[in-house]
This record gives structure tokens, sequence and C-alpha cells, in this order.
């Protein structure tokens, strides 16, 4: 009897410690879920470290990660969802993009993605604090600056990247119809910290330019009458770049601390007025033409299209050359979700419903109904 008893006490034992070990392990897998997914999915790059807030891409994804960055602006938000959805579904790379918006954009842009066929797809939420931009913008009310704080977001990569070596960002009015996997592995050279398209890289590209005045070279954004441009010793026709699309050394960026020369120049701006009024709303190119001045690389021409929001551009562009492009870019007066633009229904073959019916393309037909 008492072997038997002796049996059943160890017996119990055993059964006690196994459901322990069944509870732990049903707790750390509830936690992990909890990490992966999590109901938040929003941080604040200036308040608190980055951290990842990833949803599971059911989607077969291979290779490194590719970091993307881009803007969603509230009444532009179609326009950043759009983008996301080109690139997404034109890649099976692992694309994870980092969204940078405004507290009161957040729940929209949520529900655009939860609810839309953009629900696995990989990013993370982030709030632009435009406190971060005190002292180096305009402090006018009506200024250009002061309505667009997002703008100036990519100035601060190594904020929202903190263990990448290498980035992209994207402009919302963009489409990528290639793989983002090509544009991403562009060979940026020793000792330079990012790539970008040059205004003079394509006779298409001049040919836009040139009916828009001195757009493709440096007059056309820096005041040459002011001494700290003069000093810089920096050639008034030296061609320009676009900073709507751009690939990013995030270590030399680092390294070169190239968001503190960014800052100096914006600061300076404030104090003496240093860019040039041809175009008048132009705060971010300036003081990237200036810290990026001969030093840096040069994207194919065919992943930077450029200028299709510009006055004529269905005339100048042919739609065999825009669809075989790899990356369409909206940049001038007219977006590919108003009225005016050409080659909208490029832009529409991306375009993902908002299910709160906030936004909606605008359309000709619409006018007639």
């Amino acid at each position: 009897m008492t072997l038997r008893k002796v049996n059943l006490v160890i017996l119990v034992l055993l059964a006690v410690a196994f459901l322990i070990i069944v509870q732990r392990n049903l707790l750390n897998l509830s936690d992990f879920l909890h990490k992966e997914n999590p109901d938040a999915g929003v941080v604040l790059p200036f308040e608190s470290e980055l951290s990842q807030n990833l949803r599971p891409d059911l989607r077969l994804r291979s290779g490194d990660e590719i970091p993307v960055l881009i803007t969603a602006a509230e009444d532009r938000l179609g326009a950043a969802v759009t983008a996301i959805n080109s690139v997404h579904s034109n890649t099976k790379a692992n694309v994870v993009f980092t969204i940078v918006t405004l507290n009161h954009t957040v729940q929209h842009l949520k529900t655009w993605l939860d609810e839309s066929k953009l629900k696995d797809i990989k990013h993370k939420i982030v709030i632009f604090d435009p406190e971060q931009l005190k002292g180096k913008i305009s402090q006018e009310s009506n200024s250009v600056e002061a309505a667009k704080p997002l703008a100036f977001a990519r100035f601060y990569l190594p904020l929202y990247f903190p263990e990448a070596e290498k980035a992209i960002y994207l402009d919302d009015d963009v489409v990528v119809q290639g793989d983002i996997q090509e544009l991403f592995e562009t060979n940026i050279k020793l000792g330079q910290a990012a790539a970008f398209s040059d205004d003079c890289d394509s006779s298409s590209a001049k040919g836009i330019v040139r009916g828009a005045g001195t757009q493709n070279n440096y007059m056309g954004f820096l005041d040459f009458r002011k001494e700290s441009i003069k000093k810089l010793g920096l050639r008034a026709n030296t061609c320009s770049f676009n900073p709507g699309v751009f690939i990013a050394n995030v270590t030399e960026w680092r390294n070169q601390n190239i968001t503190g020369q960014l800052e100096h120049w914006m600061q300076l701006n404030t104090q003496e007025d240093l860019y040039s009024k041809t175009l008048g709303d132009s705060v971010i190119a300036p003081p990237l033409l200036i810290v990026f001045y001969k030093r840096h690389t040069a994207i194919d021409p065919m992943w930077h299209i450029r200028h299709l929001g510009s006055t004529g551009a269905a005339n100048r562009y042919s739609s065999q050359f825009v669809k075989a492009a790899k990356l369409l870019h909206w940049n001038g007066h007219y977006k590919p979700w108003g009225r005016g633009a050409a080659f909208t229904d490029l832009w529409d073959l991306w375009y993902v419903q908002d299910p709160t019916g906030n936004f909606h393309p605008i359309r000709r037909h619409e006018d007639n109904e």
C-alpha cells in the first residue's frame, strides 16, 4: 500500500508540473502574438525609442528588410496609400514602410490600412512632432513651411531608421511600377550619403523643366545675391536634383551629421532669407541642394520620371514611355487624384478606396453627373 501511495503522489506531482509548463508556454505565446500584432502600432520618434510594431505579411517575402519612408498628410492620405500599394504590389521583397503622419490623421490612416487589402503590409505609423522645427522655419501662420511640416520628415532619416544602413524616401505623389528592390540596390558612391535624380538626366526631363524656367539649376532655388550663398562657391548653373525620391546611406547620413547641416541652413534662412523667390513654395530643396552639392550619386532616370503634374506633361511624354517607366512622380501643380493631371489612369490602377468615404479622386466625368 505504501508503494502505491508513493507512486500516486509522484503521478500527481508530474501532472501538476506538466500543467504549470503548459500554462507558461501559453502565456509566452500570448505575449509574443501581442508584440507581433499590437492594437496601437504607433510610435513617437522624438519622445520615445522607435519600436517595431509590424503586422505579418501573408504574401511570401524574401531577403533583408527594405525600409521605405513616406509621409501621410490628412488631405493627401489617398496619395500615400496609393504609393504604398504600388510598391507592395510590384515586389516580393521584404519591404517595411515607415509612415510618418500627424496626430489627427492616425485613426483615419489605421482604418484605411486595417480595412483594406493593405492590412497585412509590414509597417510602422510614426507621429511627427512639429515642435522639432521650432526656430528652423518661418513662424508666419500662413507660411508654406508651417502648413506642411511633414515635408521636413525626410531630413531626420536616422531617427526613423536607427539600425538600418540604407533606406528609401518617397513623396506621396508617386506610383512605383517596377520592383523597389532594384531601386534599393542603387550603388551609392563611397563616402556619399544619398542618391538623387538630377534634373538634367534625360531629354524628357529637360523638355519639361525648360518650360518651367530655371527649375533645372541652382539659381532657381537659391538667392545668389546673399553673402552666405556667395561664400559657398556654388555655380548657379549647376544642375539641380529632385528631393522627392532618394536612396540614403543612413550610416553616412549619421556620420556626416547631414540632419545637423540641413537644420543649420534652415535656421540661417529664417534670418537671411536665402531661398530664391523664383520657386516660391520650394522650402525642401534648397538646404538639400547646398548640403549635397556635387556630393550625391545619380539615380537611374527610369526610376524617377518627374514633372507629370506640370502643364503639358501629356504632350511631352508618350504613353508608351510612361507605362515603361519604373517610377512616376506627379510633382507640379496637378495631382493625379485631382483635376487636370496627365496619366491618371496609371495612378488609378493602385488606388485603394477609402473605407471611411472621406477621400476620393476627382475625375472630369464626375463633374457632368
